[in-house]
């Protein structure tokens, strides 16, 4: 049996981000899927994310998490080249090396709405293309927003 993969225009279009004053960073990625993490009962999110061989490239490139919380991801190296695993959390950022053919899982809190970057930041993987987001969903809690008058949202 085969199934379709959604292509990356409609996955865009799926997890809003394609307009404006929503996620629409997420666009600026050229390469790579885009994938919705896993949620547990517990609320506890959780991804792989692999380099594709020779390429240079996460796979997803953009995960989207439906709200803030708790994120499990497991960083699998399928590339001939050792890389890492730069990711932000909630008071500091978390950091995996990834020697060639292997695998390690960090652990984050990101706790709001928003877009993050990982990368791998060594032998210049980040300017070659090694670099994804993670985009949060969700609106700014009321104990965080700022003391304004509403604003016109489009």
């Amino acid at each position: 049996m085969t199934t379709l993969t959604p292509d990356r225009s409609e996955m865009i279009r799926r997890f809003g981000l394609d307009k404006q004053n929503d996620a629409t960073l997420g666009r600026m990625l050229a390469t790579g899927n885009i994938a919705q993490a896993d949620e547990g009962p517990d609320g506890r999110m959780s991804a792989v994310v692999r380099i594709v061989p020779d390429q240079l490239v996460w796979d997803p490139s953009i995960l989207v998490l439906p709200h803030g919380g708790e994120l499990d991801i497991e960083f699998v190296n399928d590339d001939q080249n050792t890389h890492c695993a730069l990711v932000p959390s909630n008071g500091d950022s978390q950091w995996i090396w990834l020697p060639n053919y292997t695998r390690g899982t960090v652990h984050v809190t990101l706790g709001g709405p928003g877009y993050y970057w990982f990368s791998s930041n060594v032998g210049n993987d980040e300017g070659r293309g090694l670099i994804g987001a993670i985009v949060v969903m969700g609106d700014v809690p009321a104990s965080a927003r700022l003391d304004r008058p509403p604003q016109p949202r489009p």
